[in-house]
């Protein structure tokens, strides 16, 4: 045989069987070495933590950037690609401290840092294989040996290097500034991470009175953090904002005018006004008297962030707990009582040794007791919670390194105005505005298992930042070599001599966010600057990459800032970003919902091609998208099935007729109409899909794709050239018919191949003797075979012949009933030409009639569209009526060209398709059709031939069914038996030739004996075949 079949069995396992053909074969380092010497396109792998199981949505990014990366291989690009491991972090640690019972860092502590580590490094790994096995069984090329891991010493020091790049050049600072704080993770936040973790809450929020010094007067203070009251130390008001002096109820009140109904109500009277400015160092009594302060406090002061939005327009100030409250503090100087330790409880005062977030209740029963509570209010507002853990965040001054990046905010904004975001908006709005907005980076962390921060600081207030394994080994006292394990605790008993002082220097006990890890790997990647000079810059910056949405203010960020920083450019050109996966009714999944998908499960169900597909199918990847199997099951019939189908009727006819359309070369321009109009429809859907996956919009591509194998290749054109490929001559239509099937098969796996590997994979062996689809060259447009006309002509065959079958359906009249004629306008004679035997052959009629008159044959009943005119007309509607009822076709036809003028009630009305509603109205024996532009007609007259021919149609069906059940190949000739009534006996008198020839009948056989079991149109037949020996 000239080509093989399809494997038969599960799709999945068909698709391991290919997996281990490229494995053998070493199919990526194929992919890369084909195109050596070529451009690169660079794509950076963002690192991925394996100490979790791999998901749908893994699966989701993997398929995205393994289309893209095979894509532009096939291109001719040269694509080098390996995966990262993201191994530090809290994700880590708390996953083992899980599995080792413990519930703080004393526990870690007490069990050794050491050991603790170790454990980590170990946990990172859990997963791997499973995300390797998901990398593997999806068909995603990518190099799984030679990954870049964010631990590795190597790449520790190129984050070293990076580092004492930012202190050396002066953006390296410690800070007392208000940080996001976990109690439970026992670190701080850095505002990208702040953003990942907002959720609503019901908040006790509160309005107190505090006392004016010396006089009965009070300020109402409004706060939704009650427990902050205790180190209250000022009030706050807006200096441009006017406020009152008012008596309400017995008692005198200061609060923003804007506000005063909404906290008051209508029972109060203004008794003065003033600016906030006015009130600025008023001095008032300390609310809760528990702490202690050590400089002028409590007194009022101005500052534009408060607002009249909510509230009373007077804030509390804690500088010890908030940004703005730190900011005003500093302006004036004021203590800061903070009474919290790092696990978030109380360390001193009327709550001390209780968590300050259980504490609201404690502390409003203790302002109701003491006359100090003057409204509670329950209020849902955006809380930012740890994205690690789900705790509760403590806005907490504490001391924190910071790399001060707002410096180069500026180039930052620049580099991503020149970046190609897919969709625009991400970059535009989300990581536009975020930049905007953006603060200096916290980057030390209170943690264990990270990269070590390589600061080391003397008592003498001289400090250090080591950028390499080299210089420490240089500097360090202790007699140690570059391979020195760079994490804690080993890094930690490493001390240099101070230069200042000649005192011993201790590194700092910090680790560094993992998010610099991950920021970091353009460079770290590669051990840059340390080694791969050329490599690096052949690879950077990346020409594509994509995660998921949340990466914005996550590992897009972090690029961004760190290559800005080091290179002054951005370090990626186009970024893909792809929305949320959610279950079938557009909720998230999660464990607890219980509507989690297994990616292993699904594809040994379905196997991978066909969720790689589904995937971009459902909508755009940059939007949410709903999962549902349902989906899956219409991309395994619209698709996968749909491609093998129509590759197995190609393969079966031509190794039944020995034929191999790769030993001889048919014209175009000699091949029948037909296929040229195919070809002109393929280099037209292969220029749509070429630009649409230039712009990543896989949604388009695969809508493409598929419109095309069903609607022109499948449904079209290998059904209405079934003749063709049946000739038992092999004529040059014949060859035409097979090359060009063969062609556009070819073409086909390589415009899916980056999509769906694998089915592309078997076919495109199967037509070549074995070579891979993978190291062809993506198929290039012959803009010379796409022909506007042609294609225009054959849509309105297919209009046509759509309009047929739906009159044959309104009239139940099967197809297989051949009838006399159907009736065309005239216009469109010269349109159909010789296309008219698709028309004969789809709606199998035995003439076309071209006719001038439609109104011979068909007519419309017309009523008013009373939606639209129905206002318009008003008493006057049923006038109306009456002279719309009156058009004939012509009068339709004039109408739908554009409008018809015709008096009414004595002025010109200008009617428009709008304003009517149109039925077609059938005459005797004929049935009509119409899409709106065009109108046919059938002669629905059945004569006795007509129904013997009809029978005979019928009959050769069913005997192709009893052929295909009992497993006949398509050569196989039979004897055929039948028990049927006299008609059956009329009807094979007359067509037994066509009977014998249709089914590869030797002899028609009459056999009483059968059992007529068979419906044939109106009758009930016996039939069996049986296949003759040779």
């Amino acid at each position: 045989m000239a080509f093989k079949e399809l494997k038969k069995g599960k799709t999945h396992e068909v698709e391991m069987d290919i997996l281990k053909t490229w494995e053998k074969m070493d199919i990526l380092k194929q992919c890369i070495d084909n195109r050596e010497g070529k451009e690169n396109f660079v794509f950076y792998d963002g690192p991925a933590t394996a100490n979790g199981k791999p998901g749908l949505h893994h699966m989701m990014a993997k398929f995205l950037k393994d289309t893209f990366c095979k894509y532009k291989t096939m291109q001719g690009y040269r694509v080098l690609r390996k995966v990262g491991w993201d191994t530090h972090g809290l994700p880590v640690e708390l996953q083992v401290e899980k599995e080792l019972g413990f519930s703080n860092k004393k526990d870690i502590e007490e069990y050794g840092i050491k050991e603790f580590n170790q454990k980590c490094r170990e946990s990172v790994w859990e997963n791997e294989k499973a995300f390797s096995d998901l990398t593997k069984e999806m068909g995603q090329f990518i190099d799984l040996e030679h990954p870049y891991v964010t631990y590795d010493n190597n790449y520790i020091e190129t984050e070293w290097w990076i580092l004492k790049k930012f202190f050396d050049e002066g953006l390296f600072y410690e800070g007392h500034k208000i940080l996001p704080y976990c109690t439970r993770c026992g670190t701080g936040l850095a505002s990208h991470e702040v953003a990942q973790g907002y959720k609503e809450v019901t908040a006790n929020t509160v309005i107190v009175p505090m006392k004016k010094k010396d006089e009965d007067i009070y300020f109402l203070v409004w706060t939704t953090t009650p427990w902050t009251l205790i180190s209250n130390v000022a009030l706050c008001v807006n200096p441009r904002e006017e406020y009152v002096l008012v008596e309400s109820q017995g008692n005198k009140f200061i609060v923003g005018k804007k506000l005063a109904s909404k906290v008051l109500g209508d029972d109060y009277t203004v008794l003065e006004e003033y600016s906030g400015k006015n009130l600025e160092y008023m001095e008032y009594e300390q609310l809760i008297p528990s702490l202690k302060v050590d400089k002028k406090a409590f007194f009022v002061t101005v500052d534009d962030y408060v607002t009249m939005e909510d509230g009373t327009g007077i804030v509390h100030i804690a500088p010890a707990f908030g940004q703005d409250d730190y900011n005003v503090g500093k302006k004036y100087n004021l203590p800061v009582l903070n009474p919290v330790g790092e696990d978030g409880k109380y360390t001193e005062g009327l709550w001390k040794g209780i968590l300050v977030f259980d504490a609201d209740l404690e502390v409003i029963k203790y302002l109701k007791e003491n006359g100090k509570l003057f409204k509670k209010i329950k209020m849902n507002h955006n809380y930012p919670h740890c994205w690690r853990c789900d705790t509760p965040l403590l806005y907490y001054a504490k001391p924190s390194y910071y790399l001060e990046v707002t410096k180069i905010k500026d180039q930052v904004v620049k580099n991503n105005n020149g970046v190609n975001w897919y969709p625009a908006f991400v970059g535009e709005k989300r990581f536009g505005n975020w930049l905007l907005n953006m603060n200096d980076w916290a980057i030390s962390r209170n943690r264990y298992w990270g990269t070590p921060l390589p600061l080391w600081k003397c008592s003498c207030g001289h400090q250090e930042m080591i950028g390499s394994r080299k210089e420490l080994v240089e500097k360090a006292i202790e007699d140690i070599d570059e391979t020195i394990e760079l994490h804690r605790p080993y890094v930690d008993d490493i001390h240099i001599k101070c230069k200042e002082c000649g005192k011993e220097m201790s590194r700092v006990s910090e680790v560094i966010d993992c998010w610099f890890d991950s920021g970091s790997m353009p460079f770290a990647q590669y051990h840059y600057p340390f080694e791969n000079k050329e490599l690096f810059e052949n690879q950077f910056p990346a020409n594509f990459i994509c995660e998921g949405i949340d990466q914005t203010r996550g590992w897009f960020y972090t690029l961004m800032l760190i290559s800005t920083f080091v290179t002054g450019k951005s370090p990626y050109k186009n970024v893909l970003v792809n929305d949320l996966l959610l279950d079938k009714y557009g909720k998230k999944m999660s464990k607890s919902k219980g509507n989690i998908v297994k990616p292993f499960d699904l594809m040994n169900e379905f196997g991978s091609d066909v969720i790689r597909f589904y995937l971009p199918y459902v909508s755009p990847v940059w939007t949410p998208i709903k999962f549902d199997n349902e989906g899956l099951k219409e991309v395994n019939s619209k698709y996968l099935s749909t491609f093998k189908n129509a590759y197995s009727f190609f393969e079966m006819y031509a190794n039944a007729d020995k034929v191999d359309p790769r030993d001889y070369n048919v014209p175009v321009n000699e091949r029948d109409i037909t296929d040229k109009w195919l070809l002109s429809r393929l280099n037209n859907t292969l220029s749509l899909v070429t630009k649409a996956y230039d712009l990543y919009d896989l949604n388009k591509v695969v809508h493409y794709i598929v419109d095309f194998l069903n609607d022109d290749f499948s449904n079209w054109y290998i059904r209405s050239n079934r003749k063709r490929f049946w000739d038992s001559e092999l004529t040059e239509s014949k060859k035409a018919v097979y090359q060009t099937t063969y062609e556009v098969l070819l073409t086909l796996c390589e415009m899916a191949a980056p999509v769906t590997p694998f089915v592309t994979e078997e076919i495109y062996r199967n037509l070549t003797d074995g070579k891979s689809v993978h190291l062809a060259d993506f198929p290039k447009v012959d803009e010379t075979l796409i022909s506007s006309e042609l294609e225009n002509r054959m849509n309105v065959v297919r209009d046509i012949c759509s309009l047929g079958r739906n009159a044959r359906e309104d009239v139940s009249i099967k197809v297989r009933q051949p009838l006399h004629f159907i009736i065309v306008p005239k216009v469109f004679e010269t349109v159909v030409g010789e296309l008219e035997s698709i028309i004969l052959e789809e709606l199998n009629v035995k003439e076309v009639v071209y006719e001038d008159d439609m109104s011979l044959y068909m007519d419309y009943i017309v009523k008013p569209n009373f939606r639209v005119v129905g206002k318009m007309f008003g008493s006057n509607i049923k006038d109306f009526q009456e002279l719309v009822s009156k058009f004939d076709i012509n009068d339709v036809n004039q109408i739908k060209s554009g409008y018809y003028i015709r008096e009414f009630l004595g002025k010109e009305l200008k009617i428009t398709e709008d304003m009517i509603i149109t039925v077609l109205k059938n005459k005797e024996g004929y049935c009509a059709s119409s899409n709106g532009n065009i109108s046919v007609v059938l002669d629905t007259t059945l004569t006795d031939d007509l129904i013997l021919e009809g029978l005979a149609r019928e009959v050769v069906r069913k005997v192709q069914s009893l052929r295909k059940e009992a497993d006949f190949i398509i050569t196989d000739r039979i004897n055929l038996y039948y028990n049927g009534g006299e008609i059956v006996d009329v009807m094979l008198d007359k067509y037994m030739n066509y009977v014998k020839e249709e089914t590869l009948s030797i002899d028609i056989i009459k056999d009483e004996k059968l059992n007529k079991n068979i419906p044939v149109n109106d009758l009930m037949m016996g039939l069996k075949v049986e296949r003759r020996k040779k």
